[in-house]
């Protein structure tokens, strides 16, 4: 009987640990690129809880997002802000790093996740924000 118990919360764990990560996205109604990126998020296991927002300049405001770092959406996972393409093996980075407010992919690189175009891509950096406004390069993509 011990055994069946041990069996069924080891089992009950892994289902617990297959869950999706679910993350809040903020986009302009407008904005074609904001859906791919999206897409990319749920291609690679996130739950997104998509939200239509008219004031984003406001959104990111409250949410500590820096003008210098702003892209075109933005999301929430874990209390923090994820702005911009930032790729979704990134989010899981930010998520090690409790110290960081928040990541971003700074404008719209083309070839960041929800801005590809072919096989061209422009270099650019993920950025993490910490709680004095320092920065710090999470991640590095070069050009090709």
């Amino acid at each position: 009987m011990r055994l069946f118990f041990l069996l069924g919360g080891l089992f009950a764990g892994l289902l617990h640990a297959a869950e999706p990560l679910t993350i809040d996205v903020y986009r302009d109604p407008n904005c074609g690129c904001c859906k791919a990126w999206i897409s990319h998020l749920q291609d690679n296991g996130f739950s997104v809880n998509d939200h239509l927002e008219a004031d984003m300049p406001a959104l990111k405001q409250r949410l500590g997002v820096p003008p210098r770092l702003a892209s075109c959406h933005t999301g929430v996972i874990d209390g923090r802000f994820v702005e911009g393409h930032v790729p979704a093996a990134d989010i899981l980075k930010l998520r090690q790093q409790p110290d960081l407010l928040g990541a971003a992919v700074p404008g719209m690189p083309t070839g960041s996740p929800g801005m590809e175009r072919g096989d061209i891509r422009d270099a650019y950096q993920v950025i993490g924000l910490g709680p004095n406004g320092d920065e710090q390069v999470l991640a590095d993509y070069p050009a090709n």
